[in-house]
């Protein structure tokens, strides 16, 4: 596209007055929906739109607005979320007392100097230190949860002086390069290869890390870190066995490693307690945190270390820097939802709400076998694994036509996940499920139809 300011200035008026109206005309509507969907395809990523349930219809969705647990599309529909923005809504869609936060921050100051003393970084990593399990005591805020995971590494590194990690299969860690390769899904990983020195073990099998760490430290390419999630997300909802957590801190221990949780979609609450290591007493070195600790108002996450992990970080800070990380409205939007969640009790609401509707969903199991084949997690964290991956899909968009929004799992695309924000309502969690057995018996009715 050639250069153009005039029409660039015009434009970015006209987006302004968009957003600066409560409400737009029909003509308005008309046009954003027209315009989002080409400037998607001619300036985003064209491939993108084959995998949206909200141009898979007659009816194109574009979203405008939310509160609670429930967004609204351009033209006023509303959705139930039960996907909560993969585990981002927590303390729910524009929290009062997240929003309030920020934007009483923002009238002070929205980006720190870098070079005087920053409050705000100062209390919510005291917060944090008062939160985490154990010995747990030092934050550096990162934007984002792959970012925290790039930093666990880095501080794996300085603790150890070794550059080989071990991750699972199922694991999900990010996208930028370093966190990468502990993702295991080779669609992501090798157009990128080669990347750090990761070795990957099936999840929950101790036997198979005891013998990478036994290999490893025969050979001298010892083990930096052995990074996992407690609770798989993109996975499909694994859950760690008993005593799997316990024993790969022993090993850890045992060989010198770190023992790093990613915490990024399992945390803040969403199990029922305020981080799922606290169900097997275990905790980690390091743990990294992102996705709902902003409250869904802003991008932060966390690095999150004993002394240990930190003293070599502590005599050259500058090996580890941001320009935006923990700048002052993420850090006021992670200190409310802090408050809101102990506040709230969300972690135990996640909790009850999920033994709520896991029975419920085990009878649609057992009712249409041929569609559905089991129900895992914890809390708020569920997923529904399905008996293919066109089966789930089919129920997703089912699902979407009758105003409920809800998605797979990265690495396994059978398996829809369950994590609405941790304040939905039971009534709104009745609409779900009808919805969800009505949608499922349609499945199975075509599925037997079509044999």
């Amino acid at each position: 596209m050639v250069q153009d300011l005039e029409k660039a200035k015009a434009k970015s008026r006209q987006v302004l007055d968009f957003i600066a109206k409560p409400q737009l005309n029909e003509d308005e509507r008309k046009t954003v929906i027209g315009e989002s969907v080409q400037y998607w395809a001619d300036h985003v990523n064209a491939g993108f739109l084959q995998y949206r349930k909200s141009v898979s219809t007659d009816y194109t969705a574009v979203e405008w607005s939310d509160e609670g647990s429930t967004f609204r599309d351009i033209n006023g529909k509303e959705f139930i979320d039960m996907l909560g923005g993969y585990g981002v809504y927590n303390v729910g869609h524009r929290h009062p007392k997240v929003l309030k936060a920020v934007k009483e921050q923002l009238d002070k100051q929205a980006i720190h100097s870098q070079e005087l003393i920053d409050p705000l970084r100062t209390y919510l990593a005291h917060l944090v230190s008062l939160i985490t399990p154990g010995d747990l005591k030092y934050s550096f805020f990162s934007n984002s949860g792959t970012e925290s995971v790039e930093g666990c590494l880095k501080m794996a590194m300085l603790a150890t002086g070794r550059r080989h990690f071990i991750g699972t299969i199922g694991a999900f860690h990010g996208k930028s390069l370093g966190s990468l390769g502990g993702t295991s899904k080779a669609v992501f990983r090798e157009p990128f290869l080669p990347l750090l020195n990761w070795s990957h073990v099936p999840f929950g099998d101790l036997d198979a890390l005891e013998t990478i760490f036994k290999c490893c430290d025969f050979s001298g390419d010892r083990i930096a870190a052995f990074v996992v999630e407690p609770l798989q997300g993109e996975g499909g909802i694994n859950v760690a066995p008993p005593g799997y957590l316990a024993g790969a801190r022993a090993l850890c221990d045992k060989y010198g490693a770190m023992l790093v949780f990613d915490e990024i979609q399992c945390g803040m609450g969403r199990t029922g307690k305020m981080f799922y290591c606290e169900y097997d007493g275990v905790t980690p070195d390091l743990m990294a945190l992102g996705k709902a600790f902003g409250g869904g108002v802003m991008p932060i996450g966390a690095v999150v270390g004993t002394e240990k992990t930190w003293a070599k970080y502590i005599e050259n800070p500058f090996l580890h820097t941001t320009t935006f990380g923990g700048n002052p409205l993420s850090c006021a939007a992670a200190i409310a939802t802090i408050s809101v969640l102990l506040e709230e009790e969300l972690p135990r609401q996640a909790k009850e709400k999920g033994d709520y509707m896991i029975p419920r969903m085990n009878e649609l199991v057992k009712k249409y076998p041929d569609v559905m084949k089991e129900i895992r997690g914890v809390g708020l964290m569920l997923g529904m694994e399905f008996t293919g991956n066109d089966t789930g899909y089919a129920v997703a968009k089912n699902l979407f036509s009758r105003n409920i929004l809800i998605s797979g799992t990265y690495i396994n695309s059978k398996c829809l996940r369950v994590e609405p924000p941790l304040t939905i309502s039971y009534e709104q969690i009745d609409v779900f499920l009808k919805a969800l057995e009505e949608s499922v018996k349609e499945v199975s009715k075509l599925a037997t139809a079509a044999k």
